[in-house]
């Protein structure tokens, strides 16, 4: 999420947690590998700078982290990295839905050096919102997810989330879905696996895209055997239809009676067995063809 949208790092940390960062429509993603003197790589999850490439203004890290298992020192290690890169200066923004990770994270960190200790933003359980309003969630997509990450043990956070969907194109929804699914516990994962089924929109996570995907075949398959099952109760009655109107123009034909073109047509179009059934009976006392339809109101 943070890597097709750049200007949400910079909105949570300016917007949301009051971060001073400069003013500038530059945003771009830049590489997230650093490289130590040992030439060892570490990797960040995201890595963005403000400002032009040649002189940037702030870079912006973005780690996701569900638990205490990095090592906070490796933050610090990110920032100084990136600042002798750069040439300017870093913020750590950590996204963690668990509240233990997010108090652990947000500690100061002793990097070892002197004079210099870090201290990470850190985006917690009570920094976001709980959205319950569609509308609100419809109109900040991005946060809304992550109120589906941290809050989605409450049905209304998850409902709130997936009723706003029908309001996003659906590209968009297709990646804010994905963003919500992955990003959640199993808990969440199952509360949203519910709702997604039983809409009648196509849903995108991994369990709905595999049951829709089978619904759409077993659909194609009753389609099938029920089109194959009226088929032949149609092939049926059509069948009854013509055999009924072979034995009117028969019982005509044989008392001598003279069937124009016109009987012929309205008994050969005719598709009712009960209606083909009754000229059948009435033409072995008619006098002419034409009595079939006159008295019996056909």
């Amino acid at each position: 999420m943070f890597t097709e949208q750049p200007e949400l790092a910079v909105r949570l940390l300016r917007d949301h947690m009051g971060v001073p960062l400069p003013d500038t429509p530059l945003i771009r993603q830049e590489e997230r590998t650093f490289n130590t003197r040992s030439s060892v790589d570490f990797d960040a999850d995201v890595v963005l700078s403000l400002g032009p490439h040649t002189s940037p203004l702030h870079a912006v890290i973005v780690e996701i982290q569900q638990d205490k298992s990095k090592d906070p020192i490796q933050l610090s290690r990110y920032a100084a990295a990136l600042w002798l890169l750069m040439k300017c200066d870093v913020t750590v923004l950590i996204v963690c839905p668990d509240r233990a990770a997010a108090k652990h994270y947000a500690q100061p960190i002793d990097s070892g050096l002197t004079g210099y200790r870090f201290q990470a933003r850190v985006l917690g359980p009570d920094d976001i919102p709980v959205i319950t309003d569609p509308a609100q969630a419809a109109a900040n997509m991005a946060l809304a997810v992550m109120s589906v990450m941290v809050h989605g043990q409450q049905r209304k956070v998850v409902e709130a989330f997936t009723a706003a969907l029908n309001d996003t194109a659906t590209d968009y929804a297709t990646k804010y879905t994905e963003y919500a699914y992955s990003m959640s516990s199993f808990e969440i994962r199952c509360l949203l696996e519910e709702l997604m089924a039983s809409t009648s929109w196509p849903v995108y996570s991994p369990f709905a895209r595999e049951h829709y995907g089978r619904g759409l075949e077993e659909g194609k398959a009753e389609g099938k055997a029920e089109g194959k099952a009226e088929g032949k109760a149609e092939g049926q009655a059509e069948g009854k239809a013509r055999e009924a109107a072979k034995l009117v123009l028969l019982f005509l034909s044989a008392r001598g009676l003279d069937v124009t073109d016109d009987v012929r047509a309205r008994v050969t179009d005719c598709t009712d067995v009960e209606t083909l059934e009754g000229w059948a009976a009435r033409a072995a006392t008619v006098q002419t063809a034409d009595e079939l339809f006159d008295e019996s109101g056909q």
